[in-house]
């Protein structure tokens, strides 16, 4: 990137187990955008790194609540060559694919190779600290219920199920003076083959984070309603702000739990365990929630996931509510 100066890089923003993202600026018009780069050094990198992409490629704006792909780099060496928009003819991308999946780095095992993501930037950090940062606002939390609602019915609507929703995962960006959420970090996520309701497709392989995966989740057999029950757990989590310290990072992150002595259990985990395990929410305060909100809680965070709402369902739903 920096060869054909681009893009020039101000500062990282954010590094996980997958990859760095940075702040950067449009050398041309001056503008900001947020770059991620995903190191394809291993399969699993690989995997991660075209999951995203899939998902991000397939659905490019189209939804003010899902963070918008500007482009995508492949980055070999010192050679930096944008993916093509039709990906599936860019010998570039299949060369990917076929040597980075058989676990050897692509073209010279001496070359560094990445894929950048360019998004758009999001000036206001992820949800998880921009809320804790703030007095509790039931205007806002609604909001912000009724955005991410929306996103997901639209993801689910374009056979994309996220499989990793945490407020660690979603970015705010201010636009008028208001806060939009931006439904982002797409690695684990699914794209669906064929146009059929996305809830009939069944995964297998168990991922997500802990304390927001559904009890299915954690047996590895479920559908994309698995993301309504993380919803669940956010929604929840943020009207209460109920929170919880990882273990890894230290860090004061929101989400429901349940209490096993000095031990918080992730809720999907306790109800697996326990089934008919009733919820107690509010979990705090009666007066926090009125009882038309604490009903759509209890059925997004339904054990069974026949009982659970779907994403359309929600849309509605959210809409609805006196909160």
């Amino acid at each position: 990137m920096a060869t054909e100066a681009k893009y020039s890089i101000i500062r990282e923003v954010g590094r996980g187990s997958y990859g760095v993202v940075y702040e950067a600026i449009v050398n041309q018009t001056r503008s900001k955008v947020a770059v991620k780069r995903m190191h394809c050094n291993v399969p699993e990198n690989v995997e991660l790194a075209l999951q995203e992409f899939w998902a991000l490629q397939s659905i490019q704006r189209q939804h003010e609540n899902v963070i918008q792909l500007e482009e995508c780099i492949l980055q070999n060496g010192q050679v930096f060559q944008p993916i093509s928009h039709c990906y599936r003819k860019s010998d570039s991308h299949l060369l990917l694919i076929e040597t980075c999946l058989k676990g050897r780095r692509c073209m010279d095992p001496k070359s560094a190779c990445f894929l950048w993501f360019v998004m758009e930037f999001c000036d206001g950090g992820n949800m998880n600290e921009y809320l804790l940062s703030r007095s509790p606002d039931a205007q806002l939390n609604n909001s912000f219920m009724r955005q991410l609602s929306s996103a997901v019915a639209f993801l689910h609507r374009n056979q994309i199920v996220h499989r990793d929703l945490k407020s660690d995962n979603i970015l705010i960006s201010h636009r008028r003076g208001s806060p939009i959420v931006k439904v982002a970090d797409f690695g684990l996520s699914k794209v669906c083959q064929g146009k059929g309701n996305v809830n009939q497709h069944r995964f297998s392989s168990a991922c997500g984070s802990n304390f927001y995966m559904a009890p299915e989740v954690w047996e590895g057999h479920y559908t994309a309603k698995a993301d309504i029950f993380a919803l669940g757990i956010i929604f929840w989590a943020m009207v209460e702000r109920i929170t919880f310290r990882d273990g890894d990072t230290q860090k004061e992150l929101l989400g429901t739990y349940i209490c096993q002595g000095k031990e918080l259990v992730p809720l999907g985990e306790a109800l697996l365990e326990n089934p008919n395990m009733k919820l107690q929410i509010p979990l705090k305060n009666k007066k926090s929630m009125p009882d038309d909100l604490c009903k759509l809680l209890h059925d997004m965070l339904a054990f069974n996931p026949k009982e659970r709402l779907d994403a359309f369902q929600l849309e509605v739903r959210i809409r609805q509510i006196s909160y």
